[in-house]
């Protein structure tokens, strides 16, 4: 969807930012046993440390290397919903891993391998699945909304 770079580090700022968001309300969520008001104030802790992380991640090393994974298995002619599918796909399977052992570092009172593993387990579904139907599918229509083209002859 980005054309330009500026309009690749808005669009990685929007997801980074909506989609640490809510796997940090899924794991505070985790933490206090249900979902309350307080729950997504307390996320808001976590945001300013966790989504920088992400963004930076995701513009100068994840992105570029789950570009390349998914082309391993798609085609440039391919319809472009499905490399937009294997692409997050991919950025899901790198991400998650990496992610969750920043966590596990930084704010579990358990810094062992196992509790990684279990992060990363917990996680790894709940990732998928928001980043595949309800995150991207938002991130997408904000950033269309902030950045309309005009459709060329071929497109209409």
């Amino acid at each position: 969807m980005p054309k330009t770079k500026l309009e690749n580090v808005v669009f990685t700022a929007i997801m980074a930012t909506i989609m640490v968001y809510g796997m940090i309300v899924y794991n505070v969520a985790l933490n206090m046993g249900g979902v309350s008001g307080e729950t997504f104030l307390a996320a808001l802790h976590e945001l300013p440390i966790m989504a920088p992380i992400a963004f930076v991640l995701e513009l100068f090393v994840v992105g570029r290397i789950a570009g390349k994974l998914a082309f391993t298995v798609m085609r440039p002619d391919d319809r472009p919903q499905f490399i937009t599918y294997a692409i997050s796909i991919c950025i899901c399977c790198i991400m998650c891993p990496v992610m969750s052992l920043i966590a596990t570092l930084l704010f579990k009172d358990t810094k062992t391998f196992g509790t990684f593993i279990q992060t990363w387990g917990m996680n790894f579904p709940m990732a998928l699945l928001y980043q595949l139907f309800y995150c991207g599918p938002f991130v997408r229509l904000i950033f269309r909304c902030i950045f309309r083209r005009k459709k060329t002859s071929e497109e209409k």
